[in-house]
């Protein structure tokens, strides 16, 4: 199936120690030769983990998060879904989870192998949410894990990785894919999640030096800056 879901949708390709990828701009990486879709850090239940400490969020960022992979899945159809850890916001969150949230799961997990890879929120395998849970999985010349290494063909999530630019008079931040062709840090994918400024120290640990590219999401398409060239808080 095409990448593209309408004619005014673009993605962008890029190459990650020599494999051929695909950067969306609904903040999903899918591999077309493994047939293979990788998302991070969805921290699914995080109002419910919020309200147990008296922080009232609307409650419904399980649900949102749910219907904006169920697009992407559609567009790419994987046979194999990788969510990068950081999967549900706490170790309690799929006890919490409603049953037609336990349910849309279950579907969009039907025919295809799922991968849940342990985050720094959630470490340890849940039941009742199907998958196969696995701290870190290696395909080719690529590694998917939650926390970056900084490691050669290395996919993770974890920093929320955000880019802010000067565009027009004004200053403009969007979450963004981090990649230098050799390692790639996806931007947090949960309805309720925030992003770290990709120029911060974090970033510079993983990828050394400023020589890295900021793909900005926008709402049908990327833009690709120079992560010199985008702005510190």
């Amino acid at each position: 199936m095409s990448a593209i879901s309408g004619p005014d949708y673009r993605t962008d390709e890029t190459e990650l120690a020599g494999a051929a990828l695909v950067v969306d701009p609904a903040g999903v990486l899918y591999w077309p030769a493994e047939r293979l879709l990788a998302v991070a850090d969805l921290h699914f239940e995080k109002a419910s983990s919020f309200a147990r400490y008296g922080a009232l969020l609307p409650p419904y960022d399980t649900v949102a998060t749910l219907a904006r992979l169920c697009e992407a899945i559609m567009r790419y159809r994987p046979r194999a879904i990788f969510a990068l850890g950081d999967s549900f916001h706490d170790g309690d969150g799929p006890q919490r989870l409603g049953p037609q949230d336990r349910e849309a799961i279950g579907a969009l997990q039907q025919g295809r192998d799922w991968i849940w890879i342990a985050g720094n929120h959630d470490p340890d395998p849940a039941t009742g949410i199907g998958g196969v849970f696995s701290p870190a999985v290696a395909i080719g010349p690529l590694t998917f894990r939650h926390e970056p290494q900084g490691k050669k063909g290395e996919i993770a999530g974890h920093l929320h990785p955000m880019a802010r630019i000067s565009a027009r008079g004004r200053s403009v931040s969007r979450k963004c894919f981090a990649a230098d062709g050799e390692r790639m840090v996806l931007p947090a994918f949960g309805a309720f999640t925030g992003g770290l400024n990709i120029r911060s120290v974090a970033f510079m640990n993983v990828f050394g030096a400023l020589t890295f590219r900021a793909h900005m999401l926008g709402a049908t398409r990327l833009y690709a800056v120079d992560a010199v060239r985008c702005l510190p808080d």
